[in-house]
């Protein structure tokens, strides 16, 4: 147990840099992933048949191919065609895509769940579709969708760690060194596993807080992810 405090401690401020990179690359991909998400629930939803199709197909891609797949296309797979990403820049993609696929269908179940009577009455005081989508459905279906789409904040911070396989400087990249340095690999990734898992709790911490701000009395929606 010394010998492990030790290594922790002496390794503190490496893992630190390597957590301040993690939560970077979590907060990005989960940005990305929202933004793309919501369009291509949106697609599904309200768009033309053409245009949801596309939708469905980009959805079931990315859910069905693991994300480690999808890092390697980007970074070593896109420059055979010309496209190059640096390390960075290539985590921030997979994760956002992949994060979207996911979103996508935790925003859709929300935005159905509100129910199509809304819109009907949105149109019956004289909004447009798009206007009744905008100010009518998606407040309360962002509102709905908290519980459920809390998962993904924390699956998406435990899921950065395959990024260390393309040199990227996370957490996991972090524990690797000191286990090579060391020669100590169960006490490095259990150090960095001690570092995850304050993370995982202090972010938990602050969604059941935000769910229990944006909780609209008697209307829930399922809370598993696919």
């Amino acid at each position: 147990m010394a010998e492990w405090f030790s290594l922790f401690t002496r390794y503190l401020p490496e893992f630190l840099k390597g957590m301040l990179v993690t939560l970077e690359l979590t907060a990005v991909g989960l940005v990305m992933g929202f933004i793309l998400g919501l369009a291509l629930a949106l697609a599904r939803a309200y768009g033309p048949k053409w245009l949801r199709y596309i939708a469905i197909g980009y959805i079931e891609i990315f859910r069905g191919t693991p994300l480690l797949v999808q890092l390697f296309l980007i970074y070593y797979g896109l420059p055979s065609l010309g496209v190059t990403f640096s390390q960075t820049m290539a985590a921030y993609l997979a994760l956002g895509l992949n994060s979207g696929a996911y979103q996508a269908e935790i925003l859709r179940g929300a935005i159905q769940a509100v129910g199509q009577s809304q819109m009907t009455a949105g149109r019956a005081i004289g909004l447009s579709r798009w206007q009744t989508i905008l100010h009518v459905i998606l407040p309360q279906a962002l509102r709905l969708v908290v519980p459920a789409w809390s998962n993904e904040p924390i699956s998406l911070l435990k899921t950065t760690a395959v990024v260390f396989l393309i040199a990227v400087q996370d957490l996991m990249a972090k524990a690797k060194r000191a286990a090579a340095v060391t020669y100590n690999p169960i006490g490095s990734y259990l150090a960095v596993a001690v570092v995850y898992l304050v993370l995982v709790f202090i972010l938990n911490a602050g969604l059941k807080w935000m769910e229990r701000r944006t909780r609209i009395p008697g209307f829930e929606m399922e809370t598993k992810k696919s």
